[in-house]
């Protein structure tokens, strides 16, 4: 069970990775270069239902619990915090930081904030306290399905990406970028994290 690794270190870890995670996705949102394919989701439901782009990630989250009851994925603390807070973040940071106003500006925005995102996802990892909403979700369609992750993975997310292109969301060469180094950085994360899973 992941409640008996809640303690004080791990709850640091899981709390201070949703919110660097949070501040990293708003670097890139507000660089407007493109975002990864669940956020390029998360912007079209946020331009087609009028809300926040963190509120729209957050419904988007409990949308996606939702489909871990017919797959019997069993949520953690963690997953139930990755849900709430990392849009809650993402909707505070979006106040304090503007909007890009020149490409060199926004490139160098959107690679720190992929470095941060990538970084605060091995420290959240880390904390080993449940799979995040989107992560469970693929893990257990592979596991349904019997076929490899990665497949699993790469048809979920060029489903939502297109969804959220089709809304309205950005899908520029930063998503692209995204795509290719997230889960190197993800993977070296981990490992400076010491990850159980890395």
């Amino acid at each position: 069970m992941v409640f008996k690794s809640l303690n004080v270190a791990n709850l640091t870890r899981l709390m201070v990775g949703l919110c660097v995670c949070g501040f990293g996705l708003t670097l890139m949102l507000q660089a407007h270069l493109g975002l990864s394919p669940w956020d390029v989701l998360s912007q079209g439901v946020s331009i087609r239902l009028g809300i926040a782009f963190g509120t729209a990630s957050i419904l988007i989250g409990a949308v996606v619990l939702l489909f871990w009851i017919p797959l019997r994925n069993r949520p953690g603390f963690g997953t139930i915090a990755n849900a709430l807070l990392i849009g809650t973040w993402a909707n505070l940071f979006i106040t304090l930081i503007p909007r890009s106003t020149n490409y060199l500006q926004s490139a160098a925005m959107f690679l720190i904030g992929l470095l941060l995102v990538g970084a605060a996802s091995g420290l959240y990892i880390s904390a080993n306290l449940g799979a995040g909403p989107r992560d469970g979700l693929m893990l257990g369609l592979a596991t349904k399905l019997g076929k490899p992750i990665w497949i699993v993975r790469t048809v979920v997310e060029l489903t939502v990406l297109l969804i959220g292109w089709a809304l309205g969301g950005q899908f520029r060469e930063g998503t692209i970028i995204f795509a290719f180094t997230i889960g190197w950085l993800m993977q070296r994360s981990m490992r400076l994290f010491r990850s159980k899973t890395a």
